[in-house]
C-alpha cells in the first residue's frame, strides 16, 4: 500500500540546518514539496536565496520547486542577524546563479494562494521567524482555516533561548509575528529549542564522522554548510550540531519519530526589556485553553539513522 504524500511549503531564512530541512522536504518520498517561501531572519536576505538554489541543486531538483520571496523584515523592528552563528549559512559555497530566478509571486500571496487551492490540506513547515505567516493571517482571514496545519521550530519549553538567555533566535526576530501566530487559531504543533533540541537533535564528534565518512554529494554539503555552526556551538558549550530545523520538517513527515508531546498554551513576550521573544508555555494549570502541541521527547537515533539515511543518497551535483 502506497504512504499518502504530504503536501507541504517550507517557509525559511535559509542557512546551516535549513538548508538540511530542505533536503528532507525536497528527498523524503513522503513529502509532496509545493513551494519554498523566504522570510528574513538568519543571513542577508540575498544570502538566504542563494542558499537555497544552492541546496535545491545539490538536491537534484533545481527547477522544479518554486522559490518565492517573501517579508524582508519583521512586522514593526529592524531585521537582526544570525550571522555570528552561521557564517553565510552555507559554509563559503557557491554556484552560477544563472537562471536561478525566484517566483515573482510574492510568498505571502503564495501561502495564501496554495492553502486555498486545497482546504484542509497544505502543512507549512515553519523554520524561521513567523512573519510571511502572521502576514498572510492579516491579509486574507481565512488562511487559518484553510491551512491543515503549522509545524513550528520556535521558542524554549521554559527552557534557556538561544539568541538571549529568554528567547530562541525565530521569536525574538520577530515576537509581534510570533504572538499572532499562536493567537490566530492555528492547528500548531511546536519543536522548541530547548530542552527538545538540546537533549535530542545535537549530532555529536562521532555522529558527525559518520556522516562525513559517507562521502557522497549530499554528505559532503552538511558536513560544510554545518562548518560554521559547529565552530560557534563549541564556542558556548555544545558539542556537536544543532538540528532542529530538519528535525521539524522529519517529524511532520515520521510522526514514529516523536516520543512524548504536550498540550500548552503558548505566548510570545513582546514587551519585556529582558524577555522580548520569550515564549511562555503553560502546561494546562492556568486556566488557559491549549493552542499548541508542544514536542517534548523525540527518538534521537533514529532521528539521527533517518537523516543519515538521507544523506547517503548520491542525488544531485559535487560540491
Amino acid at each position: 500500500m502506497t504512504t499518502p504524500k504530504v503536501p507541504l511549503v517550507i517557509d525559511t531564512d535559509t542557512a546551516q540546518d535549513d538548508c538540511i530541512a530542505l533536503l528532507v522536504g525536497l528527498l523524503d518520498p513522503r513529502a509532496d514539496l509545493r513551494a519554498i517561501t523566504m522570510v528574513a531572519g538568519n543571513v542577508g536576505f540575498d544570502q538566504q536565496i542563494r542558499n537555497a538554489f544552492l541546496t535545491l541543486n545539490v538536491a537534484g531538483r533545481l527547477g522544479e520547486v518554486p522559490v518565492h520571496l517573501g517579508c524582508r523584515r519583521p512586522l514593526v523592528r529592524p531585521w537582526e542577524s544570525a550571522e555570528n552563528v552561521h557564517g553565510d549559512g552555507v559554509g563559503g559555497m557557491t554556484m552560477d546563479m544563472t537562471n536561478c530566478e525566484p517566483d515573482p509571486e510574492h510568498a505571502v500571496d503564495t501561502l495564501i494562494r496554495l492553502a486555498a487551492e486545497s482546504p484542509g490540506e497544505l502543512t507549512i513547515v515553519c523554520i524561521g521567524p513567523l512573519t510571511n505567516i502572521a502576514t498572510a493571517t492579516i491579509k486574507d482571514p481565512t488562511f487559518v482555516d484553510n491551512v491543515k496545519a503549522l509545524y513550528v521550530m520556535g521558542g524554549s519549553n521554559n527552557a534557556r533561548g538561544n539568541i538571549t538567555a529568554a528567547a530562541e533566535f525565530n521569536f525574538y526576530v520577530d515576537p509581534e509575528a510570533a504572538k499572532a501566530v499562536f493567537a490566530a487559531g492555528f492547528n500548531i504543533t511546536l519543536i522548541p529549542w530547548a530542552p527538545l533540541t538540546l537533549e535530542h537533535a545535537v549530532f555529536g564528534p562521532d555522529q558527525l564522522a559518520e556522516i562525513e565518512a559517507l562521502n557522497t554529494p549530499l554528505s559532503r554539503f552538511f558536513t560544510r554548510v554545518c562548518a560554521a555552526t559547529l565552530d560557534f556551538d563549541r564556542s558556548v558549550g555544545i558539542n556537536g550540531t544543532t538540528h532542529p530545523d530538519s528535525l521539524t520538517a522529519a517529524v511532520l513527515l515520521h510522526p514514529e519519530l516523536v516520543t512524548c508531546t504536550g498540550d500548552y498554551h503558548v505566548d510570545v513576550e513582546t514587551q519585556g526589556e529582558l524577555t522580548r521573544g520569550y515564549s511562555a508555555m503553560s502546561w494546562g494549570v492556568h486556566g488557559l485553553v491549549s493552542n499548541a502541541t508542544v514536542v517534548e521527547e523525540v527518538d534521537a537515533n533514529a532521528f539521527y539513522d533517518y537523516l543519515g539515511r538521507t544523506l547517503a543518497g548520491r542525488q544531485g551535483q559535487r560540491v
